[in-house]
């Protein structure tokens, strides 16, 4: 082997080896520390827009299985565990399905949950909402899956104005975030759920457009989710973009770059 054709091989081992040392680093921070997600549906609108790109903070509840790629992490229950506050943003993993779902924890064990004309009630007591003007969108294929939202208007003529009327809502340990309303859903009026020991209920903070705990995973919703099926809690936007692709620079929306989600 002549001394040219060994550098090339070292060159080559170091690529290697470069390669190797950043997926295991990346595999690392990816398990304990952040996962990104990326926001495929509009569920948790206005607080979250289809096309957020965020990274969920996977310390803030400590590990289960759930918490490595694949479910993978050969953890028997939750490690580190810290139960999340009422009003985070959370990704879980869905009861039964298998995907990653975000929602906004309004329920914690040993609570009573209901909906009444279209008003959330937490322990039997109303959760104030103060109306806070509208929510104005273009009515049209959203983001790359191409979803269309929902409107006070119903189904109004592609790229003309769609409306909800916006509110904010203050949970009882004085969480204020937005949400949305746009007609009297199915889900506006519900029986009462009794949250069991462990597990957690989500709404979305677009009511009328949310699959989330308000419906049984039997019937294609949530239902109650078990603690360690929480993966971690969204704290940031770190980027966002309106249009199909990345590449589409036009679409991006800097104000959103580094928002907090509250």
């Amino acid at each position: 082997m002549t001394e040219k054709s060994g550098t090339v091989v070292e060159g080559i081992v170091e690529t290697v080896k470069t390669i190797v040392y950043a997926l295991l680093i990346a595999g690392v921070v990816r398990t304990l520390f952040f996962q990104p997600f990326w926001i495929p549906s509009g569920s948790m609108k206005d607080t979250l827009l289809i096309g957020d790109f965020l990274f969920v903070n996977k310390m803030a509840y400590g590990y289960s299985s759930y918490s490595c790629p694949f479910s993978l992490c050969p953890i028997d229950g939750r490690i580190f565990g810290r139960e999340p506050e009422r009003g985070d943003v959370v990704v879980f993993r869905h009861p039964v399905n298998g995907q990653d779902f975000i929602k906004r924890v309004v329920g914690l064990p040993g609570d009573t949950v209901q909906m009444r004309s279209g008003q959330l009630f937490i322990n039997g007591s109303p959760v104030p909402q103060v109306a806070d003007g509208t929510y104005v969108e273009a009515y049209e294929p959203q983001g790359p899956v191409g979803s269309r939202p929902v409107c006070v208007e119903g189904i109004p003529p592609l790229g003309s104005a769609c409306t909800k009327e916006k509110s904010v809502e203050t949970l009882p340990n004085g969480v204020q975030h937005s949400v949305l309303n746009a007609n009297d859903g199915r889900f506006d009026n519900t029986g009462v759920f009794s949250v069991p020991e462990d597990q957690y209920f989500f709404v979305g903070d677009n009511r009328d457009n949310s699959t989330d705990s308000r419906e049984r995973p039997e019937f294609g919703g949530v239902g109650f989710v078990p603690f360690e099926n929480l993966i971690g809690r969204a704290d940031r936007v770190m980027f966002s973009s309106a249009g199909r692709s990345l590449f589409f620079v036009w679409t991006w929306r800097p104000d959103r770059f580094f928002k907090k989600i509250e």
